[in-house]
C-alpha cells in the first residue's frame, strides 16, 4: 500500500475513535469548562506507540542524532512525516527551518501548524517543543538518546495526535499551537536560538492567514527534555512523578491550573516545580534547556522533565531503561494543561 494511502488509514481510525467517544461525552466547541471523562483524547496515546516512536529514533539508523548527520537526517525526515500524518501545516510552504550553527553545521529545526479554528484565524499561539538532536557517534559508540530527547519527541507528537483529532472531532481553540521539533540542542541551544530570531525578525508566517507570527503573538512556550524515565524520583520515591520549571513565569492566575488539571483528570502525578528542591539547581537546570531563549525574552515558558539519570549521555540511555506507563500519564496532563491554556 502506498505510503500516504497509510497515513490516510490511520488518521481515519483515530479520528473515528475520537468521533465516537467524543460524541458520547458531550464534546463541544470551545474549552472554558471542565470536562470530567475526555477519553477520547486519552486513547490516542499508548504505550506500544510510544515505543514504536522511541525505538525509531534510539535506532542504529538514526545514528545517535547528531546534528549535521545522516542520522539526524534520517530524524528529520522522520518527524516530518509524522507532522504530515498528524495533519499540521508547515509554514511558508516548508516543516524544515535551516540555520547553521557558530560552528558552520547546518541544522533542521522541524515545525508544523496546528491551526487553532475552522472558521477564523487566530493570532495568538503556544509553542510546544522538544529537541530531537543528541550526541551522535563518539568513539565509535551509538549514544541513543532515547531518555535525551526521542522521549521528549514521542510525547510532542502525541500531543500534535491529540489535538489534532480532537479538533477534527469539533472543537475550537483560542490560539494556534506551534510545534516545534528543535535541532542542535547539544550545540549550545543553536536551534532554538535560531527558531526564536525567525520570529523576532517576521521570517515565520502563519499558513492560515498569511500575517507573521511576532513575538507579542506568543503567549507561553512549553518544553519537553528527558521525560520519559522513573529513575530519578522525587523525595518521596515514587514513580509517577514530573518536574515543572518555570511555573512561575506565567500569568498568577494560570499557576495553579497544572496542579489542578493533575488532580481532575485522575493522573495523579507526585508534581514539583523545583529540581529536587534546590532553588540553585532549579535556577541552573532551567536555563540549560531549549526554554531558555523564550524566557529570556519575556515569553512564560516551562519546562517539563523527569530529570537527569545515571542514564544521562551515556551510550545505554536506551527504551528499555524508559517508564511508558509514567510517560504517557505525563502526556495526559500536559495535554489538558495546554488545552486550558488555549482558550
Amino acid at each position: 500500500m502506498p505510503q500516504d494511502k497509510k497515513i490516510n488509514k490511520k488518521k481515519f481510525f483515530y479520528l473515528l475513535a475520537a468521533f465516537i467517544l467524543a460524541a458520547g461525552e458531550g464534546v463541544v466547541s470551545g474549552q472554558s469548562f471542565w470536562i470530567s471523562n475526555d477519553n477520547a483524547a486519552h486513547n490516542l496515546v499508548w504505550e506500544e506507540k510510544l515505543r514504536r516512536r522511541i525505538d525509531f529514533l534510539a535506532d542504529s539508523l538514526c545514528e545517535g542524532r547528531a546534528t549535521g548527520t545522516r542520522g539526524a537526517t534520517e530524524a528529520a525526515f522522520w518527524i516530518t512525516g509524522s507532522f504530515k500524518e498528524a495533519g499540521l501545516l508547515p509554514a511558508d510552504g516548508t516543516y524544515s527551518k535551516s540555520f547553521m550553527t557558530a560552528g558552520g553545521i547546518v541544522g533542521h529545526n522541524i515545525a508544523g501548524i496546528l491551526p487553532g479554528s475552522r472558521t477564523k484565524p487566530c493570532d495568538s499561539y503556544i509553542i510546544i517543543g522538544a529537541h530531537y538532536d543528541h550526541l551522535g557517534m563518539l568513539g565509535g559508540k551509538m549514544y541513543p538518546g532515547a531518555d535525551c530527547n526521542a522521549s521528549g519527541v514521542a510525547a510532542l507528537l502525541s500531543l500534535a495526535d491529540m489535538f489534532s483529532a480532537m479538533k477534527d472531532a469539533g472543537r475550537a481553540y483560542g490560539k494556534s499551537i506551534i510545534f516545534v521539533c528543535f535541532d542542535a540542542k547539544e550545540l549550545n541551544m543553536a536551534g532554538s536560538a535560531a527558531f526564536w530570531k525567525m520570529i523576532e525578525d517576521g521570517a515565520l508566517s502563519d499558513p492560515v492567514s498569511g500575517e507573521k507570527i511576532t513575538p507579542e503573538k506568543i503567549s507561553v512556550m512549553a518544553n519537553m527534555e528527558q521525560i520519559g524515565s522513573s529513575l530519578a524520583p522525587l523525595a518521596s520515591g515514587r514513580k509517577d512523578y514530573l518536574i515543572a520549571l518555570g511555573n512561575n513565569t506565567l500569568p498568577q492566575d494560570e499557576r495553579k491550573l497544572l496542579s489542578q488539571c493533575n488532580r481532575f483528570y485522575g493522573t495523579e502525578l507526585e508534581l514539583s516545580e523545583s529540581y529536587y528542591g534546590s532553588s540553585k539547581f532549579t535556577d541552573i537546570f532551567y536555563r540549560i534547556s531549549d526554554q531558555r531563549v523564550f524566557a529570556d525574552h519575556g515569553i512564560p515558558a516551562v519546562f517539563f522533565t523527569s530529570g537527569i539519570t545515571l542514564n544521562t549521555f551515556k551510550t545505554y540511555d536506551t527504551p528499555q531503561t524508559l517508564d511508558l506507563g509514567v510517560l504517557r500519564k505525563r502526556i495526559i496532563l500536559i495535554y489538558h494543561w495546554v488545552e486550558k491554556l488555549l482558550g
